[in-house]
C-alpha cells in the first residue's frame, strides 16, 4: 500500500509539475525526494518483516515444548500411595517418577524389608512392602560414631559435629545420584552427603496429635526413648508410666505394694491401668487361651483387727452382660475360712468376711465373675482383694 501511494503521488506531482513547465534540474531534485522516501519506507518494511519472522518463529517454538511438555506428562504417572506401616511410619510424600519414600519402625519394633523404596516408570514400587516385627529389648541408645569436619563438603561445612550427624549411602539411578540414609536419619537440606537425626520426640509433637511418651520423650542419635519420673517405671509398649508401687493407708500406718500382672499359662495380659491387666488378643482356635481370664482386677482394703461379722466387705458388679447367666464364686482355697461371695443382685455380688481376724493379718482372696450362654463359658473376669487387718481394733 505504501509503494502505491508513493507511485501515485509520484504520477501526480509530475503531472503538475508538468502543467507548470518546470526545468530539468527541479524534475530531478523532485525524483530524488521520492527516491530517498522510498527507500526510507522499504528499510521499514524490512525491519517490520524480520520482527514478524522472529515472531512466528518464537510462537512456533512455544508450541512445539508445550506439545512436549503435555505428552511427556500423559505418558509418565505418579505411583500409588504406599501401604500404611503397622507400628511405624512413612517418610515422604511425593509419589512421581523417581521419587522414594523411607520407613521408619516405632521403638521396640525391627524393620522387615527394604528402608527406602522408590517410585518407578511403571507405577509402582521398587522392592516389597516392609512391616515392623516387635521386638522385646531395651532401646538402643548408644551413640552414632561421630563425622569429622575434615569429611564435610569445603561449600557446606557442619556447624558443629555430632554424634547426630552421620554420612549417607549414594547410588546413581536414571543418571542421577540418589542418597538414603539409616534408621532415624534424614538427608541433610543443606548437603545431600550427610544425614541428621531425626527428632522424632519434636516431630511428632508437630505432626501429630496426643502424646509420644506419657511423661518425658528424650531424643537420641537415630532413635528416642521414654522416660517415667520417680516410683514410676517404663510399660512393656517403653512409652507408658506405670506406678511401681501401689500404697494403702491402713490403721495406725500404711502398706505398699507391687501390682503386676500374672503369669498364666496358654494366656498373656497386658496392664491398662495401674489397678487392672486385660488379657492380649487369643489366636483364632486356641481354647486354652479363651478359658483365661479376659481381666484381672486389683483392690486392696484395710479393716481393724477383731471385726465383728458377718459384714459386708467389698460389692462386684458388670456394667452389662451378653450371655443369660452370671456366676460369682471364689477361686482356689485362699481365704475359704474367712470370706464367702453372695449374690446380690442380679447383676451383682458382694464378698462378705464370716470369721473375725486377729491382726496384725493379710489376708488374700480372689473372686470369679463367670459369664455364661446355655452353659457355655463365654468369658471369666477376676478380682484379687488384699485385706490389710490393723493390729489395733480402732
Amino acid at each position: 500500500m505504501k509503494v502505491f501511494f508513493m507511485i501515485i503521488f509520484t504520477s501526480q506531482l509530475f503531472t503538475s509539475q508538468g502543467q507548470d513547465c518546470q526545468s530539468g534540474e527541479e524534475v530531478l531534485n523532485a525524483l530524488r525526494q521520492v527516491q530517498k522516501l522510498l527507500s526510507a519506507h522499504e528499510t521499514s518494511f524490512l525491519q517490520s518483516l524480520r520482527s514478524l519472522r522472529k515472531k512466528l518463529s518464537l510462537l512456533q517454538n512455544s508450541t512445539v515444548k508445550h506439545n512436549k511438555f503435555n505428552t511427556d506428562k500423559s505418558t509418565v504417572s505418579d505411583c500409588p500411595p504406599p501401604e500404611a506401616l503397622a507400628n511405624g511410619r512413612i517418610l515422604g510424600n511425593v509419589f512421581k517418577f523417581g521419587h522414594e519414600v523411607h520407613f521408619l519402625c516405632s521403638s521396640g519394633f525391627q524393620l522387615m524389608g527394604p528402608e527406602t523404596r522408590v517410585c518407578l516408570d511403571s507405577q509402582n514400587w521398587s522392592g516389597a512392602q516392609p512391616s515392623c516385627k516387635f521386638v522385646d529389648t531395651t532401646v538402643n541408645n548408644d551413640a552414632s560414631a561421630s563425622i569429622s569436619a575434615s569429611s564435610s563438603s569445603p561449600s557446606h561445612p557442619p556447624a558443629s559435629v555430632s554424634t547426630h550427624v552421620r554420612a549417607s549411602r549414594c547410588i546413581e539411578f536414571l543418571d542421577s545420584t540418589h542418597c538414603t540414609c539409616e534408621q532415624g536419619y534424614s538427608i541433610s537440606s543443606h548437603n545431600s552427603t550427610l544425614c541428621r537425626d531425626i527428632d522424632e520426640c519434636e516431630l511428632f509433637r508437630l505432626t501429630r496429635p496426643g502424646r509420644l511418651c506419657l511423661h518425658t520423650c528424650v531424643n537420641t542419635a537415630g532413635s528416642f526413648h521414654c522416660e517415667c519420673p520417680a516410683g514410676y517405671s517404663l510399660g512393656r509398649d517403653s512409652r507408658s508410666c506405670h506406678v511401681l508401687s501401689r500404697c494403702v493407708n491402713t490403721f495406725g500406718g500404711h502398706r505398699c505394694v507391687d501390682v503386676d500382672c500374672p503369669r498364666i499359662r496358654n494366656a498373656t495380659y497386658s496392664k491398662t491401668s495401674p489397678l487392672r491387666c486385660d488379657r492380649n488378643p487369643c489366636i483364632q482356635g486356641d481354647n486354652a487361651c479363651f478359658q483365661a481370664p479376659v481381666s484381672i482386677n486389683f483392690h486392696f482394703m484395710s479393716v481393724v483387727s477383731n471385726m465383728s461379722t458377718p459384714t459386708i466387705l467389698f460389692r462386684l458388679s458388670a456394667a452389662r452382660i451378653l450371655g443369660d447367666t452370671l456366676r460369682f464364686g471364689l477361686l482356689g482355697n485362699w481365704g475359704v475360712q474367712h470370706f464367702t461371695v453372695q449374690r446380690s443382685g442380679r447383676l451383682t455380688g458382694q464378698l462378705v468376711l464370716v470369721n473375725s481376724v486377729q491382726g496384725p493379718a493379710t489376708l488374700k482372696v480372689d473372686i470369679e465373675m463367670s459369664e455364661m450362654e446355655r452353659r457355655v463359658l463365654l468369658g471369666r473376669y477376676v478380682t484379687k482383694v488384699t485385706l490389710f487387718v490393723s493390729p489395733y481394733n480402732f
